[in-house]
């Protein structure tokens, strides 16, 4: 078998097409920057931040915010220097020229995307179980969370695919659920409804010690703040790509940042920590608190449902086009790249990775007792910390690689500091991240290399000289979450 051009594995799930339109400006890019990292993560993980650091839950996301600016810079020099929609695959395959390395890096990204959306079907389970006041049993809201997958994937089946108008649509719902929470929690507060005091009250589980503990917030916090990396995929449809995007990727991670302290602030000055700690639909529970007969509060949990409901669909049909994209390219076995004849979808991918998902979902939920989406969601954190950490890397790599034009340069120290700051949240002794995470992130990549080894075994070697196979499965731009 030959080696796979990993720029044409990334390509393979958009098709071959003419030169992308650059139809993006600052407008359009900074709300789809700001709607791809609003989502599951703060909608649903608020509570499990809490758990661990008590009120002070804002500091777990300022240092995520941190972790994660540190990492944009780099993205933002790698971006500017290489302005094609390929991610964190094709920067490791410039650095190193590793094949099987460059695999493991392309299919963690793609798990990634399964693991969140594993995540947000849970949290959209237990949102409707919430808006619709049905019995909060686990066993209905795995039912629920399965079905959800299921209807994700009949969607994915029937060919959808992604407009940076809807993008735009659902970026402002997503947000109006955020400024809803912030703006009824300060109404509460000038009220003298709600409780400042816990807002410095550090309150860490008995078996950690305060770093620990604010390391696995910050480990948990980091998900909601992950989405600004699948930005450089739109980097062939931007206008301008090396003066605009630095600017506008900050501005967008500025403002989700504003937004989800201040958020985090509201809750936890509205909820006691002993509730919020346990609950898996923190910012439901804060406007209940503040304004119970508030009308208001009976929508938040449909909100709440349509944001998450966004996050897992991108994410399903991005990791299916990316497992798809390899399996064409001969790097997984060949039945992965069967496509519907009329729809002109990748079935047998979209199946698969739907199949991974309910697999998670169903896992994670034998214990009722553990919390499902912290489990889910500090997994995929797990899996975006350590590409994170190989992308820093990759960017000291790629100074000695020159290009012929102007982009964007990061401080030589920062990618230091960003692939040390990732790696310490991914290493179990420093994070405090539970062993659950890693033994579901170890199995995941497990059947990675089962499969590539499947390829290796039964493709037979294809000739170098061979034209790139045609691909007609219609698809989105793939992403790195």
């Amino acid at each position: 078998m030959s080696n796979p051009s990993w720029t044409q594995v990334i390509k393979t799930a958009d098709g071959e097409q003419p030169e992308l339109k650059r139809a993006l400006g600052p407008g359009l890019l900074l709300l789809f920057i700001v709607g791809d990292i609003l989502g599951t993560g703060i909608y649903a993980l608020t509570g499990q931040v809490a758990a661990e650091v008590g009120g002070a839950a804002w500091l777990p996301f300022i240092l995520a915010f941190a972790v994660a600016t540190v990492t944009a810079l780099s993205y933002l020099e790698l971006v500017t220097k290489y302005p094609q929609a390929a991610g964190a695959a094709l920067y490791t395959h410039k650095a190193f020229g590793i094949h099987f390395f460059t695999f493991i890096v392309c299919f963690i990204v793609m798990m990634s995307g399964i693991t969140s959306a594993a995540t947000a079907s849970r949290a959209f389970a237990v949102n409707l179980t919430v808006g619709f006041a049905l019995p909060a049993d686990n066993t209905v809201t795995l039912l629920i969370a399965v079905a959800f997958i299921v209807l994700i994937m009949l969607v994915n089946l029937r060919g959808v695919t992604e407009s940076v108008w809807l993008n735009v649509v659902l970026t402002l719902v997503e947000l109006s659920g955020l400024l809803l929470v912030i703006m009824i929690g300060l109404w509460a507060i000038a009220g003298g409804n709600a409780d400042l005091s816990r807002v410095v009250a550090f309150e860490t589980p008995e078996d950690k010690g305060l770093v620990l503990a604010v390391s696995t917030a910050t480990s948990l916090a980091f998900f909601a703040m992950v989405g600004f990396e699948d930005s450089v995929n739109m980097a062939e449809e931007t206008k301008n790509p090396t003066k605009i995007f630095p600017r506008i990727m900050l501005t967008g991670l500025g403002i989700t940042a504003v937004v989800y302290v201040l958020v985090s602030i509201c809750v936890v000055a509205l909820v006691p920590i002993g509730k919020l700690a346990g609950s898996e639909t923190p910012l439901v529970d804060a406007v209940q608190a503040a304004a119970p007969d508030f009308p208001i509060a009976d929508l938040l949990p449909f909100i709440s449902m349509f944001a998450v409901a966004n996050t897992a669909l991108i994410n399903m049909m991005m990791a299916s086009r990316l497992l798809y994209g390899m399996s064409k390219q001969r790097v997984l076995p060949s039945f992965l790249s069967k496509v519907q004849p009329k729809r002109r979808t990748p079935w047998a991918a979209i199946v698969f990775t739907s199949a991974l998902a309910v697999g998670l979902i169903v896992y994670v939920s034998l214990d009722p007792e553990g919390s499902v989406v912290a489990l889910l969601g500090g997994t995929t954190s797990l899996l975006l910390l350590a590409v994170f950490a190989v992308v820093n890397v990759t960017v000291l790599v790629l100074r000695r690689k020159p290009v012929d034009h102007k982009h964007f340069r990061t401080a030589r120290p920062l990618p230091i500091i960003g692939a040390i700051s990732c790696l310490y949240l991914v290493f179990p002794w420093t994070s405090g991240r539970p062993v659950g995470q890693y033994g579901i992130a170890l199995v995941l990549l497990a059947i990675g290399v089962v499969l590539w080894a499947i390829a290796r075994a039964f493709t037979p070697r294809r000739n170098d000289r061979d034209a790139p196979p045609r691909v007609d499965a219609d698809a989105p731009a793939p992403r790195d979450r």
